[in-house]
């Protein structure tokens, strides 16, 4: 077992969704997740965002972390790890806060 795997301490779910990421200064940028777990999720943009900013996530979690429902969340995460994958960048955050949002119907 590798070090990194050893600091995780929820179960990793692979799912590409769609998410908002919201920095500091207001400004919303889209991403989409490589994985998700209910402490932290790996997501891609096409900005860079410097480790240890604090950020708020938008995202749908995927039924395997819930009671079997999809549920629309706002996480506030800290980035704590940056890759540079050439067209993108690969951001690890860790959560410190979920809210379920209410649903809504469009």
């Amino acid at each position: 077992m590798d070090l990194e795997s050893e600091r995780r301490a929820g179960t990793r779910i692979a799912a590409r969704v769609p998410t908002r990421v919201r920095t500091p200064q207001g400004i919303d940028i889209n991403a989409h997740t490589r994985d998700v777990s209910a402490n932290g999720v790996f997501l891609y943009t096409q900005s860079r965002i410097e480790k240890g900013t604090e950020v708020e996530l938008v995202l749908i979690l995927p039924p395997e972390l819930t009671s079997g429902e999809k549920y629309w969340v706002c996480c506030q995460a800290t980035i704590v790890r940056v890759e540079d994958s050439g067209s993108e960048f690969g951001l690890a955050a860790q959560i410190r806060r979920m809210d379920i949002l209410p649903e809504v119907a469009v």
